[in-house]
């Protein structure tokens, strides 16, 4: 079994070890090919909790639109 670290690759949609494509084409790093291999599973995941979080909602309990979270804006 290899050992190393494992990358997704979004120009090839296939997984791949360090010595692959440049950083600004894939997702990663992971410990294992298998967990590489979900990379884009584990995004849609995030990007669900993300758009349910209240705390970067911009709608407020009125339905009215309100500024989006910014750092610069605590």
């Amino acid at each position: 079994m290899a050992h190393g670290e494992w990358y997704w690759c979004l120009k090839h949609h296939a997984v791949e070890p360090y010595e692959g494509c440049r950083s600004e084409e894939r997702l990663g790093p992971y410990a294992t090919e298998v967990e590489a291999s979900h990379a884009l599973e584990k995004v849609a995941e995030r990007n669900k909790e993300f758009d349910h979080d209240p705390r970067f909602n911009d709608v407020d309990e009125n339905g009215d639109r309100v500024e989006g979270w910014s750092p610069f804006n605590p």
